[in-house]
C-alpha cells in the first residue's frame, strides 16, 4: 500500500482558472490541490469547495497568510486580521493546513521580529485550533527569503515551533529551499518530521536564489526521490505538494508539467511501499508516525 499523497500547487498552473485546473488535475489522476487565496477569491470559497468536491479533489493546503513584520505594507494588526480570515477560508474549503509566511526581517532586529511573530501566533493559534486548522510555518533559505520570511535556518524554525508548543502550529518543509544540502537536512529529520504539516517539492541546480526557478523533479540536481523516501521512512504521512514555477514550466506548458509530475509521483510511490501506520505508531527509529491531516478521523481533525 502506497503512502505517498501527491498534490499540485495552484501556483504551478498560475494562468489557469480553477475550473480548468480541475479538468486537468482529474485527467492526470491528481486528487489534491493547494489553493492560492488570490485565485480562490475569483470564485469564492463556497463555489470552489463545491467544484472540487464534485470532481473528487480535496484541498491539501491553502496559501498563504502572514507578513507579520510589516514587510508587505500591512500593519501588524492588519496581517493578523487577514490571517484570521484565511483560517476561516481554510475551514470553508475543507483543508486543515494553512501556509504561513512570517514576513521578512526588514528593519527589525531579530528579537523584535520574533516578538511580532509570537504576538501574532498568540492570537492565531487558538483560533486555528478551534476551526481544526493547522498553521504551517514556512522557513525560507536566506538566498530566497527576501520579502517572505526571517526564519532562514531549519534548526531555528524547529526551535521556534517547539518553544511555542501548540498543537495547531507546525512547519512546512520545502525541499527546493533546503534539499541542496541533504546531509544537513537528513540529520534534522528526527526533530523535524514530527513537526511537519506539509512537504513541498521542486528541483534546482543548487542553493535557492531570488530568481525562484522551481524546476520539475528530474530537471535539476536535488536528490528529491531519496529525500522523500527518507521522510516517509521517518513517519511522514502528509501531502507532497509539487510547486513548480518559472520559465521552464511556462515553456513546457502546464499539461506537460502535470503529466511529468504524475509520472514522478507514481515512481516515488512505487519506490516507497511501507505498511500503513496509525496515528501514535512508532517508526523503526522510535519516532512518532505523522499521518496526513486528511487521513485522521473527524474527531481528531476537529470536524463537526
Amino acid at each position: 500500500m502506497t503512502i505517498l499523497h501527491a498534490s499540485i500547487s495552484e501556483l504551478t498552473t498560475l494562468r489557469w482558472d480553477l475550473a480548468t485546473e480541475i479538468e486537468h488535475l482529474s485527467r492526470h489522476s491528481f486528487n489534491a490541490v493547494s489553493l492560492w487565496r488570490t485565485k480562490l477569491s475569483d470564485v469564492g470559497a463556497d463555489v470552489g469547495r463545491r467544484l472540487l468536491q464534485n470532481a473528487g479533489i480535496r484541498v491539501s493546503s491553502l496559501q498563504w497568510a502572514g507578513g507579520f513584520t510589516g514587510s508587505d505594507g500591512r500593519s501588524h494588526i492588519e496581517s493578523i486580521d487577514d490571517a484570521l480570515e484565511a483560517i476561516e477560508t481554510a475551514a470553508a474549503v475543507g483543508t486543515r493546513v494553512l501556509l504561513v509566511h512570517t514576513g521578512c526581517r526588514g528593519g527589525h532586529t531579530l528579537r523584535h521580529a520574533n516578538r511580532l511573530l509570537q504576538g501574532a501566533f498568540n492570537v492565531l493559534a487558538p483560533a486555528a485550533y478551534e476551526r481544526g486548522v493547522t498553521l504551517a510555518v514556512k522557513p525560507f533559505h536566506h538566498g530566497a527569503a527576501v520579502g517572505c520570511g526571517f526564519l532562514t535556518r531549519l534548526p531555528t524554525a524547529i526551535e521556534w515551533v517547539e518553544r511555542f508548543e501548540h498543537p495547531a502550529v507546525r512547519l512546512v518543509l520545502d525541499l527546493w529551499q533546503f534539499g541542496h544540502d541533504p546531509g544537513l537536512l537528513q540529520s534534522l529529520f528526527p526533530q523535524l518530521v514530527p513537526l511537519l504539516a506539509l512537504v513541498q517539492v521542486a528541483d534546482s541546480h543548487g542553493a535557492p536564489t531570488t530568481d525562484r526557478e522551481r524546476l520539475p523533479p528530474g530537471l535539476g540536481q536535488l536528490p528529491l526521490e531519496n529525500l522523500v523516501a527518507e521522510l516517509i521512512e521517518f513517519g511522514y504521512r502528509g501531502d507532497i505538494e509539487f510547486k513548480l514555477v518559472g520559465e521552464t514550466v511556462e515553456a513546457m506548458g502546464y499539461d506537460q508539467v502535470l503529466r511529468q509530475a504524475r509520472l514522478t509521483a507514481d515512481r516515488w510511490a512505487r519506490a516507497v511501499r511501507l505498511p500503513a501506520t496509525r496515528q501514535g505508531d512508532r517508526t523503526a527509529d522510535g519516532h512518532r508516525a505523522i499521518v496526513g491531516m486528511h487521513d485522521l478521523p473527524a474527531a481528531i481533525r476537529g470536524v463537526g
